[in-house]
């Protein structure tokens, strides 16, 4: 992608192109893409922007320099037109890791994600809809039930931000940084650069996040797509197309709240719930699903405040696997918050007909 956006800005040194006017030229790219390479260029000072709406971009003499040095020899432009016909490649042999199952989405981690049905199509397929269309979505639901795991198949290019009470302004559009030689330099934070390259921004547990500084974002959600950077001499950053923002709640963790400021922003609000009968078929021992079923059950009633999810379900079958059954029911029992951890005792004792339970504890020594 670097090679071909060189390549045209070195083809007609003296024009200004817009985003739009490279997107024409490489049918299949996004302008998200697009805006993102034209960025590292002027980062390099391979080009130069201008300001205004659109902006557009020119290539400079030392991006012409690199041109000539191979840079753009991804694309060398063709100056001859071939007298016969050449044969089309044979078709690659397909490489890769084998999905488990037909459908299943690669995540950029290398986690297989297995879609679940939403309205008339897959999680993962609404969730590229909405991007598409520009409408905002709200994931909720307890955590561990795969949220963040959804939007990383959903959206290849997305940045997460884990939201926290302490969270600033300055951890979203960035701050200054030191440098060896004791200076300082201003780095971006993770919603500039979203803006700025085109790509989705995940704010995980947005409800921890104080309301003052949420409010930085609202500018790029709505119609003026700018922010501006006061930290840095008031810099505007203007979100250039692919720029989406998606965020998660999870209710009932102390300290989230869903402000309507916030929920008012977001069209589409979508739960998230742990699907017991993926988790059955991933391996995951009966008798945890069965206390699963029945404590969410018990949450959903408002009757306790936690219930094992898919997370924690998957790190059963992984504890059992490695120090056993005994060992994977003792320690499901001690994660459970005391609040709660009874009714979680109570329920796997059901499961496990009657078994003592207690958390996994250090006993004597040997």
């Amino acid at each position: 992608m670097f090679g071909p956006v060189l390549t045209l800005l070195a083809a007609e040194p003296h024009r200004a192109f817009s985003i739009g006017d490279l997107g024409k030229e490489l049918p299949g790219r996004s302008s998200g893409a697009i805006g993102s390479v034209l960025n590292r260029l002027v980062d390099r000072k391979w080009a130069t922007m201008t300001g205004g709406s659109p902006r557009r971009y020119t290539i400079t003499a030392e991006g012409i320099d690199a041109y000539k040095a191979g840079a753009g020899a991804s694309r060398a432009p063709s100056t001859t037109t071939p007298t016969s016909p050449v044969s089309p490649a044979p078709a690659p042999t397909p490489t890769g890791p084998v999905p488990p199952r037909p459908g299943a989405v690669l995540s950029p981690n290398g986690v297989w994600y297995l879609p679940r049905q939403l309205g008339d199509a897959t999680d993962v397929e609404v969730l590229r809809r909405l991007r598409r269309d520009t409408i905002t979505v709200l994931l909720y639901g307890p955590p561990g039930t795969g949220k963040t795991s959804l939007i990383e198949a959903a959206y290849a290019d997305a940045i997460t931000v884990a939201g926290h009470g302490d969270t600033t302004v300055e951890d979203l559009v960035g701050n200054y940084v030191p440098l060896p030689d004791g200076g300082f330099e201003f780095a971006y934070g993770p919603l500039v650069v979203a803006m700025r390259e085109g790509r989705a921004l995940f704010i995980d547990d947005a409800t921890l996040i104080p309301p003052r500084v949420l409010a930085a974002l609202y500018p790029a959600m709505d119609g003026r797509a700018t922010i501006t950077i006061a930290a840095h001499h008031n810099e505007v950053a203007t979100a250039v197309d692919g720029f989406y923002v998606c965020a998660g709640h999870n209710p009932g963790v102390h300290g989230a709240i869903l402000t309507e400021a916030l929920a008012s922003r977001f069209a589409v609000h979508i739960e998230v719930t742990t699907d017991m009968q993926l988790a059955r078929s991933l391996g995951v021992p009966n008798g945890a699903i069965d206390a699963a079923v029945a404590l969410n059950a018990r949450m959903r009633k408002h009757e306790i405040d936690w219930a094992p999810q898919l997370r924690e379900l998957l790190a059963f079958k992984r504890v059992a696997a490695s120090l056993g059954l005994d060992a994977a029911v003792s320690n499901l029992a001690a994660i459970a918050p005391e609040p709660d951890r009874q009714a979680v005792i109570e329920a796997l004792q059901r499961a496990y007909c009657g078994s003592i339970i207690t958390p996994l504890t250090l006993g004597k020594q040997k």
